[in-house]
Protein backbone atom coordinates (compact mmCIF):
# COMPACT_ATOMS: atom_id res chain seq x y z
CA UNK A 1 0.00 0.00 0.00
CA UNK A 2 1.43 3.33 -1.08
CA UNK A 3 1.60 6.19 1.42
CA UNK A 4 0.83 9.65 0.01
CA UNK A 5 3.29 12.52 0.31
CA UNK A 6 0.58 14.51 2.10
CA UNK A 7 0.18 11.75 4.67
CA UNK A 8 3.92 11.59 5.21
CA UNK A 9 4.15 15.34 5.69
CA UNK A 10 1.24 15.27 8.17
CA UNK A 11 2.83 12.45 10.14
CA UNK A 12 6.17 14.24 10.17
CA UNK A 13 4.51 17.47 11.32
CA UNK A 14 2.69 15.66 14.13
CA UNK A 15 5.88 13.87 15.20
CA UNK A 16 7.76 17.16 15.16
CA UNK A 17 5.08 18.83 17.29
CA UNK A 18 5.05 15.99 19.80
CA UNK A 19 8.84 16.10 20.04
CA UNK A 20 8.71 19.84 20.69
CA UNK A 21 6.16 19.50 23.48
CA UNK A 22 8.14 16.68 25.09
CA UNK A 23 11.76 17.71 24.50
CA UNK A 24 11.49 21.47 24.06
CA UNK A 25 8.88 22.67 26.56
CA UNK A 26 10.41 26.14 26.83
CA UNK A 27 9.91 26.65 23.09
CA UNK A 28 6.43 25.15 23.18
CA UNK A 29 5.40 27.38 26.07
CA UNK A 30 6.81 30.47 24.35
CA UNK A 31 4.98 29.69 21.12
CA UNK A 32 1.76 29.36 23.09
CA UNK A 33 2.43 32.60 24.97
CA UNK A 34 2.77 30.77 28.28
CA UNK A 35 5.07 31.05 31.26
CA UNK A 36 5.18 28.45 34.05
CA UNK A 37 3.29 29.66 37.11
CA UNK A 38 5.18 29.02 40.33
CA UNK A 39 2.08 29.49 42.52
CA UNK A 40 0.44 26.57 40.71
CA UNK A 41 3.49 24.36 40.96
CA UNK A 42 3.86 24.10 37.19
CA UNK A 43 6.90 21.93 36.52
CA UNK A 44 6.52 20.13 33.21
CA UNK A 45 7.85 16.62 32.81
CA UNK A 46 10.29 16.45 29.88
CA UNK A 47 12.00 13.09 30.38
CA UNK A 48 10.46 10.77 27.79
CA UNK A 49 11.55 7.56 29.51
CA UNK A 50 9.87 8.64 32.75
CA UNK A 51 6.66 9.41 30.87
CA UNK A 52 6.79 5.93 29.34
CA UNK A 53 7.36 4.36 32.76
CA UNK A 54 4.41 6.21 34.32
CA UNK A 55 1.92 5.22 31.63
CA UNK A 56 3.23 1.65 31.55
CA UNK A 57 2.64 1.41 35.31
CA UNK A 58 -1.03 2.27 34.81
CA UNK A 59 -1.49 -0.94 32.78
CA UNK A 60 -4.01 0.65 30.42
CA UNK A 61 -6.11 -1.64 28.24
CA UNK A 62 -8.64 -1.05 25.47
CA UNK A 63 -11.70 -0.93 27.70
CA UNK A 64 -10.32 1.46 30.30
CA UNK A 65 -11.62 4.86 31.32
CA UNK A 66 -8.68 7.04 32.33
CA UNK A 67 -8.49 10.37 34.17
CA UNK A 68 -5.36 12.49 33.88
CA UNK A 69 -4.94 15.25 36.45
CA UNK A 70 -2.90 18.25 35.37
CA UNK A 71 -1.88 17.13 31.86
CA UNK A 72 0.04 20.35 31.17
CA UNK A 73 1.50 20.19 27.66
CA UNK A 74 0.41 16.58 27.16
CA UNK A 75 3.58 14.48 27.42
CA UNK A 76 1.67 11.82 29.37
CA UNK A 77 -1.55 12.41 27.43
CA UNK A 78 -0.11 11.34 24.09
CA UNK A 79 1.20 8.11 25.62
CA UNK A 80 -2.11 7.39 27.35
CA UNK A 81 -3.90 7.80 24.01
CA UNK A 82 -1.37 5.51 22.32
CA UNK A 83 -2.18 2.85 24.95
CA UNK A 84 -5.71 2.76 23.53
CA UNK A 85 -8.16 3.55 26.35
CA UNK A 86 -11.85 3.74 25.57
CA UNK A 87 -12.14 7.13 27.23
CA UNK A 88 -9.74 9.77 28.57
CA UNK A 89 -10.78 12.72 30.72
CA UNK A 90 -8.24 15.51 31.13
CA UNK A 91 -8.59 17.86 34.10
CA UNK A 92 -6.61 21.07 33.60
CA UNK A 93 -7.07 24.24 35.65
CA UNK A 94 -4.92 26.59 33.53
CA UNK A 95 -7.04 27.94 30.67
CA UNK A 96 -3.94 28.59 28.54
CA UNK A 97 -2.77 25.00 28.86
CA UNK A 98 -6.31 23.81 28.23
CA UNK A 99 -6.20 25.63 24.88
CA UNK A 100 -2.95 23.85 23.98
CA UNK A 101 -4.49 20.49 24.91
CA UNK A 102 -7.60 21.22 22.85
CA UNK A 103 -5.44 22.05 19.83
CA UNK A 104 -3.44 18.84 20.24
CA UNK A 105 -6.09 16.31 21.23
CA UNK A 106 -9.47 17.93 20.59
CA UNK A 107 -9.99 15.93 17.41
CA UNK A 108 -10.00 12.62 19.27
CA UNK A 109 -13.55 11.59 20.22
CA UNK A 110 -12.24 9.58 23.18
CA UNK A 111 -10.82 12.69 24.85
CA UNK A 112 -12.86 14.97 27.10
CA UNK A 113 -11.35 18.10 28.65
CA UNK A 114 -12.55 19.59 31.94
CA UNK A 115 -11.20 23.12 32.40
CA UNK A 116 -11.49 22.88 36.16
CA UNK A 117 -9.69 22.66 39.45
CA UNK A 118 -9.68 18.93 40.26
CA UNK A 119 -10.56 19.76 43.87
CA UNK A 120 -13.87 21.18 42.59
CA UNK A 121 -14.70 18.38 40.16
CA UNK A 122 -17.51 16.05 41.26
CA UNK A 123 -17.38 12.30 40.86
CA UNK A 124 -20.44 12.36 38.57
CA UNK A 125 -18.47 14.26 35.92
CA UNK A 126 -16.47 11.09 35.21
CA UNK A 127 -19.57 8.94 34.66
CA UNK A 128 -20.27 5.62 36.34
CA UNK A 129 -17.12 3.87 35.10
CA UNK A 130 -14.25 2.40 37.06
CA UNK A 131 -11.27 4.69 36.57
CA UNK A 132 -7.53 4.57 36.20
CA UNK A 133 -6.01 7.84 37.39
CA UNK A 134 -2.70 9.29 36.23
CA UNK A 135 -1.18 12.61 37.18
CA UNK A 136 1.91 14.73 37.59
CA UNK A 137 0.37 16.53 40.54
CA UNK A 138 1.19 20.15 41.37
CA UNK A 139 3.35 19.93 44.48
CA UNK A 140 1.36 22.63 46.28
CA UNK A 141 -1.98 20.76 46.23
CA UNK A 142 -0.93 17.12 45.79
CA UNK A 143 -1.91 16.03 49.31
CA UNK A 144 -5.33 17.64 48.92
CA UNK A 145 -5.90 15.86 45.61
CA UNK A 146 -5.01 12.54 47.20
CA UNK A 147 -7.49 13.15 50.02
CA UNK A 148 -10.21 13.87 47.46
CA UNK A 149 -9.35 10.68 45.61
CA UNK A 150 -9.96 8.80 48.86
CA UNK A 151 -13.62 9.77 48.42
CA UNK A 152 -13.51 8.24 44.90
CA UNK A 153 -11.95 5.00 46.13
CA UNK A 154 -14.83 2.74 45.08
CA UNK A 155 -14.60 4.10 41.54
CA UNK A 156 -10.83 3.75 41.12
CA UNK A 157 -9.04 0.65 39.85
CA UNK A 158 -5.47 1.93 39.88
CA UNK A 159 -3.60 5.23 40.32
CA UNK A 160 -0.16 6.32 39.17
CA UNK A 161 0.57 9.69 40.73
CA UNK A 162 3.67 11.84 40.95
CA UNK A 163 4.36 13.79 44.14
CA UNK A 164 7.18 15.86 45.57
CA UNK A 165 9.60 13.24 46.90
CA UNK A 166 9.10 14.21 50.54
CA UNK A 167 5.31 13.89 50.18
CA UNK A 168 5.65 10.52 48.45
CA UNK A 169 7.83 9.26 51.28
CA UNK A 170 5.28 10.43 53.84
CA UNK A 171 2.43 8.71 52.02
CA UNK A 172 4.16 5.32 52.00
CA UNK A 173 5.85 5.64 55.41
CA UNK A 174 5.40 2.82 57.95
CA UNK A 175 4.48 3.22 61.65
CA UNK A 176 7.46 4.20 63.78
CA UNK A 177 9.43 5.65 60.88
CA UNK A 178 10.58 9.27 60.73
CA UNK A 179 8.11 10.27 58.00
CA UNK A 180 5.03 8.54 59.43
CA UNK A 181 2.16 10.94 60.10
CA UNK A 182 -1.49 11.68 59.41
CA UNK A 183 -0.99 11.59 55.63
CA UNK A 184 0.57 8.12 55.96
CA UNK A 185 -2.40 6.89 57.99
CA UNK A 186 -5.08 8.41 55.78
CA UNK A 187 -3.40 6.95 52.69
CA UNK A 188 -3.01 3.45 54.13
CA UNK A 189 -6.65 3.43 55.25
CA UNK A 190 -7.78 3.58 51.63
CA UNK A 191 -4.88 2.49 49.39
CA UNK A 192 -2.21 -0.16 48.95
CA UNK A 193 1.15 0.96 47.59
CA UNK A 194 1.98 -1.41 44.73
CA UNK A 195 5.29 0.22 43.83
CA UNK A 196 7.18 3.49 43.65
CA UNK A 197 10.12 5.07 41.83
CA UNK A 198 12.08 8.28 42.08
CA UNK A 199 12.16 10.98 39.40
CA UNK A 200 15.15 13.32 39.38
CA UNK A 201 14.55 17.08 39.47
CA UNK A 202 16.34 17.39 36.11
CA UNK A 203 13.42 15.54 34.48
CA UNK A 204 11.29 18.70 34.68
CA UNK A 205 11.13 22.18 33.18
CA UNK A 206 11.56 24.48 34.97
CA UNK A 207 13.72 22.37 37.23
CA UNK A 208 12.30 22.18 40.79
CA UNK A 209 14.51 22.30 43.85
CA UNK A 210 13.60 18.74 44.88
CA UNK A 211 13.17 15.33 43.28
CA UNK A 212 9.77 13.75 42.73
CA UNK A 213 8.40 10.31 43.45
CA UNK A 214 5.81 8.27 41.56
CA UNK A 215 3.50 6.04 43.58
CA UNK A 216 1.50 3.19 42.10
CA UNK A 217 -1.61 2.66 44.21
CA UNK A 218 -4.68 0.43 44.27
CA UNK A 219 -7.73 0.71 46.51
CA UNK A 220 -7.97 -1.55 49.53
CA UNK A 221 -10.60 -4.21 48.92
CA UNK A 222 -11.83 -4.07 52.50
CA UNK A 223 -11.60 -1.09 54.84
CA UNK A 224 -10.91 -1.34 58.58
CA UNK A 225 -14.11 0.61 59.35
CA UNK A 226 -17.65 0.93 58.04
CA UNK A 227 -19.30 3.98 56.56
CA UNK A 228 -20.94 5.11 59.79
CA UNK A 229 -17.54 5.16 61.52
CA UNK A 230 -15.57 6.98 58.82
CA UNK A 231 -16.00 10.55 60.08
CA UNK A 232 -15.04 9.51 63.60
CA UNK A 233 -11.95 7.63 62.40
CA UNK A 234 -10.84 10.69 60.47
CA UNK A 235 -11.46 12.95 63.46
CA UNK A 236 -9.41 10.70 65.73
CA UNK A 237 -6.50 10.56 63.27
CA UNK A 238 -6.48 14.33 62.80
CA UNK A 239 -6.50 14.85 66.57
CA UNK A 240 -3.84 12.20 67.20
CA UNK A 241 -1.40 13.90 64.82
CA UNK A 242 -2.37 17.47 65.67
CA UNK A 243 0.73 17.64 67.90
CA UNK A 244 2.86 14.69 66.74
CA UNK A 245 5.74 15.41 69.13
CA UNK A 246 3.45 15.17 72.12
CA UNK A 247 2.21 11.95 73.69
CA UNK A 248 -0.90 10.37 72.20
CA UNK A 249 -2.82 11.33 75.37
CA UNK A 250 -1.96 15.01 75.09
CA UNK A 251 -2.41 15.14 71.31
CA UNK A 252 -5.90 13.66 71.53
CA UNK A 253 -6.91 15.80 74.48
CA UNK A 254 -5.85 18.99 72.70
CA UNK A 255 -7.08 17.92 69.26
CA UNK A 256 -10.52 16.81 70.41
CA UNK A 257 -10.92 19.30 73.25
CA UNK A 258 -11.64 16.42 75.65
CA UNK A 259 -10.50 16.07 79.26
CA UNK A 260 -7.17 14.21 79.44
CA UNK A 261 -8.53 11.81 82.09
CA UNK A 262 -11.24 10.71 79.69
CA UNK A 263 -8.65 10.27 76.94
CA UNK A 264 -6.45 8.21 79.25
CA UNK A 265 -9.39 5.94 80.11
CA UNK A 266 -10.07 5.39 76.42
CA UNK A 267 -6.40 4.59 75.78
CA UNK A 268 -6.46 2.08 78.62
CA UNK A 269 -9.49 0.37 77.07
CA UNK A 270 -7.63 0.23 73.73
CA UNK A 271 -4.54 -1.13 75.51
CA UNK A 272 -2.42 1.79 74.29
CA UNK A 273 0.31 3.36 76.41
CA UNK A 274 -0.76 7.01 76.91
CA UNK A 275 2.89 8.09 76.76
CA UNK A 276 3.45 6.75 73.25
CA UNK A 277 4.02 9.17 70.40
CA UNK A 278 1.24 9.05 67.74
CA UNK A 279 3.71 7.80 65.09
CA UNK A 280 4.06 4.51 66.99
CA UNK A 281 0.44 3.54 66.30
CA UNK A 282 -0.64 1.66 63.18
CA UNK A 283 -4.02 1.96 61.42
CA UNK A 284 -5.84 -0.93 63.16
CA UNK A 285 -5.00 0.44 66.62
CA UNK A 286 -6.08 3.95 65.64
CA UNK A 287 -9.36 2.63 64.24
CA UNK A 288 -9.98 0.64 67.44
CA UNK A 289 -9.28 3.78 69.46
CA UNK A 290 -11.67 5.78 67.27
CA UNK A 291 -14.47 3.35 68.10
CA UNK A 292 -13.90 3.85 71.82
CA UNK A 293 -13.70 7.63 71.43
CA UNK A 294 -16.67 7.76 69.09
CA UNK A 295 -19.07 9.55 71.45
CA UNK A 296 -16.55 12.39 71.76
CA UNK A 297 -15.78 12.63 68.06
CA UNK A 298 -19.45 12.38 67.08
CA UNK A 299 -20.30 15.28 69.38
CA UNK A 300 -17.41 17.19 67.83
CA UNK A 301 -18.84 16.68 64.34
CA UNK A 302 -22.35 17.69 65.41
CA UNK A 303 -21.08 20.89 67.00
Amino acid sequence: MRTSQTGLRASATKASANAMYGDQPARALKMAGLRPTKSRGQNFLVQQSVADQIVSAAEISAGDAVVEIGPGLGILTERIISAGPRRLTLVELDARLAAVLTARFGGDDRVKLLKRDFLKVTRSEFGDERLKVIGNLPFSVAAGILRQLCDYRESVVRMVLMFQREVGERIRALPGSRNFGSLSVFSSLYWRIMGHFRVAAGSFYPRPKVDAEVLIMEPRVELDFNGTEEADVRATIRAAFSAPRKTIRNSLAGGLGVDSDRIEAALEMAEIDPLLRPARLDCPRLVALARILRPATSLLYRA
